[in-house]
């Protein structure tokens, strides 16, 4: 399996979850927090929210680097997990761009071929002049 879709799949796990987190925070939590006093709520899903929110970053930054993505945009979907909704509308966006990317190539960039031909291990080169 290519290590992008790895990190993608992670990432849209992540996503989802901080979303939803963030969402039961702002629209559940505290209001309860505000309107009947009681902080409980809004201690756990906050506490919730921001462990689920480093493994997202964790996630888009894995995502962002097998992708080789600019720092800016690493940064932009990083962020969309500290805004109400805003994570579910990057994930589709980054789903989209992602699986629209060409397949990975199999050359490094300095023009190497990452694999060997069979039996090429077997072989050394002849160094003797």
């Amino acid at each position: 399996m290519d290590s992008r879709k790895i990190a993608l799949n992670a990432y849209r796990v992540m996503a989802y979850i901080t979303g939803t987190g963030l969402v039961v925070l702002v629209c559940i939590a505290m209001p309860i927090d505000y309107l009947a006093n009681n902080h409980q709520p809004v201690a756990i899903v906050g506490a919730l929210h921001g462990f689920f929110y480093m493994a997202y970053v964790v996630c888009s930054l894995v995502l962002a680097e097998r992708c080789r993505w600019r720092p800016v945009r690493a940064l932009l979907v990083a962020l969309a997990g500290t805004i109400p909704f805003v994570s579910f509308y990057a994930e589709r966006k980054v789903t989209k761009l992602v699986r629209d990317m060409p397949p990975p190539s199999s050359r490094r960039p300095g023009g190497r071929s990452v694999r060997r031909p069979e039996g090429a291990a077997d072989q050394q080169p002849d160094l003797r002049a």
